[in-house]
Formats: C-alpha cells, sequence, structure tokens
C-alpha cells in the first residue's frame, strides 16, 4: 500500500514526506528532477510533473492513496483536474487535498477560487477525500525576515481581523495523520473538510509586538500598502502573481482568516500536543 505525494520537495510536502517516513509509511514522491529532491531515505522517488501524463500514470500505479498538492500558478486548475482523472482511471479512492481556508469566501482571488472549483470537482467526482483548508503559513514569513531585523519594520499587509497563522510543520503533520488515517481505513472514508489554523489570530500589529518582544526594540507595522506590496513582489515574481497576492491582502484586510470554533481544540487533540505559535517561529529564526 502506497502513499503518492504530489509536491513533495516544496515547503510543505517536505514536512509530509517527514512525517510519513517517521510513521512507517510506504511513500512515493512525485519531483521534476531527482538529483534535486533530497528527500529522507525510504521514499520512492518517480520523476515527472502534474502535465505530463504519462509520468503520472505511472507514478499513480499500486498508489493507494494521492496527496494532492499543485503550487500557486496560472495554469493549477487543469493541473489539479488532469491528477484527480488519472487518479480515478487509476482506481484510487483515498484522497487528501491541500486547499485553503476561505476558498469559498475569498471569490476573487485566482488562487483561492481555483482550489474551491476543485474542492466542487472532487464532490461532483463523488471521491473520497479529505480537503484540508490552511490558513496563511507562518513560514511565508522568512521572506521577511531582512527587512524586519535590518529595518525595524513587519511590512506585510495583513489588516487588522486577523489571520490564525500555522505553522508548516504542524500542516505537515496534520496531513500525514490524515493520510494514514485514509490509508489504513477498511473502506473509503466520506468526503471531509478540515480548517487548519494556529494557536493564535494575529494582526500586523500583533506580529509587530511580537516581533519587539523577540528581537528586544521597538518594531513597527506601517498599516496596509496594498500597492507597494504589489510592487514589491513584481521583483520577484510574475505580474499575475503579486496582483493575485495583492487581491489576497485585500481579504485579508476585509475579512481576515478567522477560525470556527473548536478549530483548535480539534487540531490540538490531533496532534497531542500545542500548535506551534508566530513567537516560537520568530525566536526559532532569530536565535
Amino acid at each position: 500500500m502506497t502513499i503518492l505525494v504530489t509536491g513533495a520537495t516544496g515547503n510543505i510536502g517536505r514536512h509530509v514526506v517527514e512525517q510519513l517516513i517517521n510513521r512507517g509509511a510506504d511513500v512515493r514522491a512525485l519531483v521534476r528532477d531527482p538529483a534535486k529532491a533530497n528527500l529522507p531515505a525510504g521514499v520512492a522517488i518517480v520523476q515527472g510533473d502534474l502535465f505530463d501524463v504519462d509520468s503520472l500514470r505511472d507514478a499513480l500505479s499500486d498508489v493507494s492513496t494521492l496527496f494532492l498538492l499543485n503550487a500557486v500558478a496560472a495554469d493549477e486548475f487543469t493541473q489539479a483536474l488532469i491528477t484527480l482523472n488519472l487518479a480515478r482511471e487509476a482506481g484510487i479512492e483515498r484522497i487528501v487535498y491541500l486547499s485553503v481556508i476561505h476558498s469559498d469566501l475569498y471569490v476573487n482571488v485566482p488562487h483561492f477560487a481555483v482550489k474551491f472549483a476543485v474542492e466542487r470537482m472532487i464532490e461532483q467526482m463523488g471521491l473520497s477525500a479529505t480537503i484540508l483548508r490552511p490558513a496563511y503559513f507562518i513560514q511565508n514569513d522568512i521572506t521577511i525576515k531582512d527587512v524586519v531585523t535590518g529595518h525595524d519594520v513587519y511590512p506585510m499587509p495583513i489588516g487588522s481581523k486577523g489571520l490564525a497563522m500555522i505553522d508548516a510543520r504542524d500542516l505537515g503533520e496534520i496531513a500525514a495523520i490524515e493520510l494514514i488515517r485514509r490509508e489504513q481505513a477498511g473502506a473509503p472514508l466520506p468526503l471531509e473538510r478540515i480548517t487548519l489554523v494556529g494557536p493564535d489570530t494575529l494582526t500586523g500589529a500583533d506580529i509587530a509586538a511580537i516581533w519587539t518582544e523577540v528581537l528586544g526594540r521597538p518594531i513597527v507595522w506601517p498599516g496596509d500598502d496594498n500597492a507597494g506590496f504589489e510592487q514589491n513582489l513584481r521583483q520577484f515574481a510574475p505580474d499575475w502573481m503579486a496582483f493575485d497576492m495583492r487581491l489576497m491582502a485585500e481579504r485579508f484586510q476585509t475579512e481576515g482568516m478567522i477560525p470556527a470554533a473548536g478549530d483548535v481544540d480539534r487540531l490540538t487533540a490531533l496532534l497531542g500536543r500545542p500548535l506551534r505559535s508566530y513567537r516560537e517561529f520568530a525566536a526559532e529564526i532569530t536565535a
């Protein structure tokens, strides 16, 4: 019984693979370049991508459970539908799909709308799946560490509603637990959605205060500059992606990413320990 992990070399997929191996699972990883994969011993590596139908068919052969993670891309929807159709063709009845929190609320944000459309296709295709809906990844803020430590500014336009940010390591562990639950079930389990959040719902001012405490000097949150955020992203990402991220930031500000009652308790019970906090992350990366 084999679990195939797509997106296995990314920031989330690596944690999923590691957690599965730690739990004794038989893991296969789909990667574009095996020479650069650097995955744990015991992982069966297959070369391919979500547009290469032949390689994907081979990767799905003799697989019992699929973890579908496809990154933000202009063709993300097509990638997901090709993979789901090939999984159904291969007779795979156990799927965990990585979506996003509030995919049904952030309806104008392209990569949220895509994930919500994939969720609807999973339902319409009658697939047995768990849909994981994570909030903003704490580790996204690794990219702005130097701005915080070098300029004493927390620059992210995340608003004042609050985001229940989740640590990528917690996400990876929860995904692995759910994959193994489905893998070991005697029969395919019903469709289920799990919202993945961190222990605290934080505003821009809250995070600046955390950095102030960790660094021992004042760190300022200047507020929301969406146009500036988009322009900065254009230095590192395609224009369409920078605009997508700006639209997401605008919804941070109007809606936030707010957990429902019981979400934190459910995840804490699932892990058997407290969820990792933003303060722990800030302390770790500045240690």
